[in-house]
């Protein structure tokens, strides 16, 4: 047989699908395994989603959508939605937005639109898994820029400046972070402008926790700061903030000239997002909205408790979360590394948690933990913990 795609041969898997895979085998075959490597809610999607995605179906909307890049109730719904909440400029909603099967697929058209061959991406480090397969499946060549843990994963202008070289692209960009749980910060939103002006990049700016912030903080869209929307591309979606992980709907925002590359993409791809979770999509984006503060609420609670909770464990260290659903706590005393002590961990105390090491290097150390599970499962993992600290 004549060989197999050398490309797709050196992307390596998810681990995060992994992990999370391999705690539900463990799960189906009658072992009591507390899953907190993935990132799915605990929550039912709000039933007034639901029954609009019912009401489509029954109503006969089950054939493609027209046009293929969004139904105009939802391109226009998503607009309204990122001018009023994210202040970004949209002067043509049908030419400026692609509606997609899951934000992570917007985030792929964004690559795909404006990568060539040796083009260099910035991601910063830790990043979320799929980053560098993406940059690579799209020709691209990712460069981490590393954020230290001792600075609380900071930017700065200085770090990537480091990375720059005439190759470089563009930057992508995750706020609130997964796996960090950072949220930007207005200095650091500044020296991401000051650097892509200079050097003439792009940003991809991953917004999908954009409402799941902590504390009365505020989050930052990129494309809002001035002299930025014509070079900046915004993923956003439903998955996390609606609690709708599994009906895929994302969009993609962005110039015109790049949003119809994403748009060949996308037809000769997957052609398009499904048509009744587009009517989702409206009904989620303009009917009540109070389901998000009580989930963002519960995240709170939850972090509050464990991170507390960690951090009275010996040899357990715990930031806090500014916003997303995920803690990144560190094992300073330990002589595993975080491949090891996600292995340690499932082993000794049946608790499923992402390696640091798969979101680069600067996260090596750590563990990350999901908060989205229910708060009696992270009692038990707390309680777990305590029991197995020692023979980390």
């Amino acid at each position: 047989m004549k060989p197999l795609s050398t490309k797709l041969s050196s992307i390596p898997a998810s681990m995060t699908l992994a992990v999370n895979d391999k705690a539900k085998a463990m799960q189906r075959a009658g072992q009591d395994v507390i899953a907190l490597a993935g990132g799915d809610p605990d929550f039912d999607t709000p039933a007034h989603i639901v029954e609009a995605a019912v009401s489509a179906l029954k109503n006969g909307h089950t054939h493609y959508p027209a046009p293929m890049v969004g139904l105009p109730q939802t391109v226009e719904a998503i607009a309204h939605k990122m001018r009023s909440e994210n202040q970004i400029p949209i002067d043509d909603p049908r030419r400026q937005i692609i509606v997609t099967p899951g934000g992570k697929w917007a985030l792929y058209l964004a690559l795909a639109a404006i990568t060539n061959p040796a083009d260099e991406i910035l991601v910063l480090e830790p990043y979320w898994v799929s980053y560098p397969a993406m940059i690579t499946l799209t020709g691209g060549t990712p460069v981490s820029v590393s954020l230290p843990s001792a600075d609380n994963f900071r930017i700065t202008a200085d770090r990537l400046r480091a990375k720059l070289t005439p190759r470089t692209k563009a930057i992508m960009v995750n706020t609130p972070c997964n796996p960090t749980g950072r949220v930007l910060t207005v200095e650091e939103r500044d020296a991401i402008v000051e650097v892509a002006q200079e050097a003439d990049l792009y940003v991809i700016a991953d917004e999908i926790y954009e409402k799941l912030v902590f504390d009365g903080r505020s989050h930052l869209s990129l494309a809002a700061a001035p002299g930025m929307a014509e070079r900046t591309l915004t993923v956003n979606g439903l998955t996390k903030s609606y609690a709708m992980t599994g009906w895929r709907l994302g969009w993609l925002v962005g110039p015109p000239e790049i949003i119809r590359l994403a748009t060949k993409q996308n037809g000769q791809s997957v052609s398009c997002a499904a048509t009744f979770t587009q009517h989702a999509c409206v009904a989620a984006l303009t009917g009540p909205q109070e389901s998000i503060g009580m989930m963002r609420d519960a995240y709170q609670q939850r972090r509050d408790f464990m991170v507390a909770a960690l951090n009275s464990i010996d040899g357990v260290e715990c930031r806090s979360i500014e916003g997303a659903f995920y803690l990144f706590p560190s094992f300073p005393t330990s002589q595993k590394n975080s491949l090891e002590l996600a292995d340690a961990l499932l082993e000794k105390a049946q608790i499923a948690a992402t390696p640091g090491i798969a979101f680069g290097q600067s996260g090596e150390g750590h563990l990350r933990f999901a908060i989205s599970t229910a708060q009696a499962d992270l009692e038990r993992a707390a309680e777990r913990l305590v029991q197995v600290a020692q023979l980390l």
